[in-house]
């Protein structure tokens, strides 16, 4: 039987971030909460910037370094990651770990923070009846196992052996999109498609092109007919990126309702409600395992195409320009706001000639397969390390 030790003996010491609210900037450091710390990632893009004076006073008390781990205290408490990068932001309202810059410690720790049974030490503790929290006291005397050093070192290199093939997968998914976004920019946005330089331009239109308005080869909203009887899969907004085409399908749920927004796979999703639109999730559907379609929540904009391609809607919504339209056309009280789609449909657009559509979906399908392959890699991945988690960590399994 393992040794169990506190938290705050097995750690340098057990802190928390700040629990006050610092002034937003334009620019600084980032201030990563609670909702930015989710599956044992640390994603920072939708965390605002602070200033360097409120970075500094943060950080004199809390500093994060590299090989800490970090959990959220309030909220969606026990979501935990470790610091794998050396970081430039600050924390509130989250509980920091200090692991003395040991990666061995600060891993073992994280996936024990992760495994069910580390899972069920904090839901035992937590308190509060409208929002769940975890004090620091409790969180220093949380129970931390302690195998031999050579079984934490070779559990933690299996674990970390699936972490770093689901992290390489994720890169090479981000190089891929930001690939066919600049590919679209070129043709699209700038108008240097494939024959551009012979291609005669009129008023502002190559030659074979028409100006018209988003509706035209967009259907906004379209209707899908679902079987009744049926459970279904249901897409809540949770399963939208901020910066990725990719749906995430563990967040599916099922329902027999039929209420909400209604979709098929090569539909793309446009989050409508503030501030969800200004964050950028939006999806291009995939996985969605019935030919009728799924359902999803009321604050989908669904985008199908019907004059272009299903890649153009997808990368279009995307834009810098189409966002900021989306979000002009806003209405409701703050806080509350949703873009209008019957606004979105009436925005200009230029449609290319059937030949430049045909020709760029000949190279977009390509790189959306090949996003949606590596999803399912590290979905299967995903699935494969959590099963083992719980083995390892309570000593099941030899290694």
């Amino acid at each position: 039987m393992w040794e169990y030790i506190r938290a705050d003996q097995y750690c340098d010491s057990v802190r928390d971030g700040t629990h006050d609210t610092p002034k937003p900037t334009e620019s600084g450091y980032k201030l990563v909460t609670g909702k930015h710390i989710k599956a044992g990632q640390i994603d920072s893009s939708t965390a605002y910037f602070i200033s360097e004076k409120d970075y500094i006073a943060i950080n004199g008390r809390s500093l994060v370094e590299q090989w800490d781990v970090l959990m959220s205290m309030i909220g969606t408490v026990g979501e935990s990651a470790i610091v794998k990068e050396p970081p430039s932001y600050a924390i509130k309202n989250v509980a920091l770990f200090k692991c003395g810059g040991s990666e061995l410690k600060g891993r073992w720790l994280s996936y024990y923070l992760q495994s069910p049974v580390g899972q069920g030490h904090m839901n035992g503790n937590q308190k509060g009846s409208s929002q769940q929290f975890l004090s620091l006291k409790q969180l220093r005397a949380l129970p931390i196992p302690v195998p031999e050093k050579s079984f934490m070192q070779k559990a933690v290199q299996i674990l970390s052996a699936y972490d770093n093939l689901i992290e390489n997968n994720q890169k090479q998914i981000k190089l891929l999109e930001e690939a066919v976004q600049r590919l679209y920019k070129e043709w699209f946005v700038d108008l240097r498609f494939p024959g551009y330089e012979a291609t005669p331009v009129v008023d502002g239109v190559p030659k074979g092109w028409e100006l018209g308005r988003l509706e035209d080869v967009i259907e906004f909203n379209p209707k899908v007919f679902l079987s009744k009887e049926r459970l279904k899969q249901s897409v809540p907004m949770t399963a939208l990126s901020t910066n990725s085409m990719i749906l995430n399908t563990e967040e599916f749920t099922t329902t027999s309702s039929n209420s909400g927004s209604k979709f098929q796979n090569g539909d793309t999703l446009l989050a409508r409600i503030t501030p969800c639109l200004e964050n950028g999730k939006t999806a291009f559907v995939a996985g969605v395992e019935s030919d009728e379609g799924a359902v999803g929540s009321t604050e989908f904009i669904v985008m199908r195409s019907k004059g272009i391609n299903s890649y153009m809607v997808y990368l279009l919504a995307r834009t810098d320009a189409f966002r900021q339209s989306a979000i002009n056309s806003m209405t409701g009280s703050d806080g509350r706001q949703r873009a209008q789609a019957d606004k979105l449909k009436t925005l200009p657009y230029l449609r290319p000639t059937d030949q430049i559509t045909k020709l760029f979906a000949g190279y977009a399908e390509p790189i959306f397969l090949q996003i949606q392959k590596k999803n399912e890699q590290n979905v299967r991945l995903r699935q494969s390390r959590d099963r083992l988690l719980p083995k390892l960590i309570n000593g099941e399994s030899e290694v």
